[in-house]
């Protein structure tokens, strides 16, 4: 048969182990009498028993995926969770330097019961591998539930509930079912012999086992990667146009020139200026109705010198965009690399939440949770809480460790400024009023106060990422919108009251 559709022949048969498998995996594992020297969680799907005995040790990975539930050896690193788990950390305090007693299937139920003692007491940790219904469930002697994998109060399964799958009349199915000739691992030493069943179900099921596969996680990997680059090409597209604008800004100085010096022929109201430009072309100028053209002239050459500035700030931030989506892809090429499932899974979960950091960055070491003082300026509005960061480091600072990825950032447009922050209420859309209200703060604390207006952008803090090498607080955002706000010193006043007092860093 040709590999090709060999390959396609074994995808179309991934499901979980059957109970003749099981049998299988634990006669050539042999754990009785092994010690449990770790207990890794990487996730809440999958479980890991570090355990010695027979002269080496080896790594049991127990999964409960629907339709990939399993147990067997694997022969990969096993990363660690990105945070401690549950009951991974209760089970290293019940079971860790214990040792396997006995290690059976009851039945042909797909119920695995590993006894193990440790000192003067006993455990039994239950694995059920139901596609459905998958568990790990600690028990005590007489049956009483210590913990669960997955508390499930519905079938009784949580603390202080009773689990004695041994007294179950359903223990045989009457199912038979055959062990399945899964192909051989890739690069499998021939000298070696035919390789078990072990390192067989643990290469067939990473590299092409369903959703746990790395066949699966490498076309998450592209479909993530992507979006993040879909978004940043966007967002790069909108500030090309914008600086194709600004590249045009001299034309604004030459308008406010020519509205001075054709000021005298200009009737009051009109909509148009027609005049002779410097290369003797004739060039149309819209004007501002209410306004005289000493003032429209005024508004030409601001216009010009926010163009002129704000060309600078784009360019840098298009440099940066730029840098940021080769990196995207740079790093789609590493995850594509990966040829661990279980570290492939874990790195997709950090790339998914967060598509312009380096997922392959290590954690910071934890020191202990440190109490910090909130920067800025806070205030309760309403049930709202509003943060104002009044410079880079506070800006910097909040953005850091205060706000999450569905809170609200708004920003100035053209001025430099506060960065001022909705905290998300779970379950609420927020108001148009706290919306103003924070507006009125971004205007305010910005370099476009004494205008007394000005357009925000606002968009949630996971479409913010930060630019490369930049100055404290500096951020790129996508998916913005604009509002026009008029200062309010009503609304002003208002705030000034709702502030929380002494909240300071």
């Amino acid at each position: 048969m040709p590999i090709f559709r060999r390959t396609e022949m074994w995808y179309r048969c991934v499901m979980s182990l059957n109970w003749k498998e099981i049998n299988l995996v634990l006669e050539e594992l042999a754990l009785e009498g092994s010690q449990i020297q770790k207990i890794i969680q990487p996730g809440y799907e999958t479980l890991v028993l570090q355990v010695y005995g027979g002269g080496k040790s080896r790594s049991v990975l127990i999964c409960l995926r629907a339709g990939e539930c399993r147990i067997h050896e694997t022969f990969r690193a096993v990363p660690k969770s990105e945070k401690p788990l549950r009951f991974a950390e209760f089970l290293k305090a019940r079971l860790v330097n214990g040792y396997i007693e006995q290690a059976v299937q009851l039945g042909d139920n797909r119920i695995v019961r590993l006894t193990v003692r440790r000192g003067e007491n006993r455990c039994l940790l239950y694995v059920r591998l139901w596609s459905n219904a998958a568990n790990v469930i600690a028990a005590a002697e007489d049956g009483t539930i210590l913990d669960a994998m997955r508390r499930l109060p519905r079938r009784g399964e949580t603390g202080g509930g009773m689990y004695r799958p041994e007294a179950s009349a359903a223990l045989f199915s009457g199912r038979d079912y055959a062990v399945r000739d899964l192909p051989e691992p890739a690069g499998h030493a021939v000298e070696k012999g035919p390789a078990g069943f072990n390192e067989k179900a643990d290469a067939f099921y990473a590299e092409r086992g369903g959703s746990l596969s790395l066949e699966k996680l490498r076309e998450q990997a592209v479909r993530a990667a992507g979006a993040g680059a879909d978004r940043l090409e966007a967002s790069l597209e909108r500030l090309e146009e914008k600086a194709a604008e600004y590249r045009n800004a001299g034309r604004w100085k030459e308008y406010g020139g020519l509205i001075l010096a054709n000021a005298a022929g200009i009737e009051r109201g009109a909509a148009w200026l027609d005049a002779a430009g410097a290369e003797g072309e004739n060039i149309r100028i819209e004007l501002d109705r209410t306004k005289n053209p000493v003032e429209n002239a005024q508004a030409y050459y601001e216009k010009y010198r926010k163009g002129k500035k704000g060309l600078s700030d784009l360019e840098e931030e298009l440099k940066d965009g730029r840098t940021e989506l080769k990196r995207i892809r740079e790093t789609e090429a590493r995850l594509l690399a990966e040829t661990n499932p279980l570290v492939l899974e874990k790195l997709l979960k950090k790339f998914r939440k967060n598509p312009f950091a380096d997922p392959f960055a290590a954690a910071p070491p934890l020191k202990g949770k440190t109490v910090r003082g909130r920067p800025g300026l806070s205030f309760q509005d309403r049930d709202w809480l509003l943060l104002v960061g009044r410079d880079g480091r506070e800006n910097d600072e909040l953005l850091r460790r205060h706000v999450k990825g569905n809170d609200l950032w708004l920003h100035a447009r053209d001025y430099a400024g506060s960065y001022v922050f909705i905290k998300q209420r779970s379950g609420k859309t927020v108001p148009l009023e706290i919306l103003l209200d924070a507006g009125n703060l971004a205007i305010f604390y910005s370099k476009g106060r004494n205008n007394g207006s000005g357009n925000c952008y606002y968009t949630q803090v996971k479409y913010l990422r930060r630019a490369k090498n930049g100055p404290p607080g500096k951020v790129l955002p996508s998916q913005e919108k604009n509002v026009f706000i008029k200062l309010d010193q009503k609304r002003l006043k208002k705030l000034e009251g709702a502030r929380i007092p002494g909240h300071r860093g």
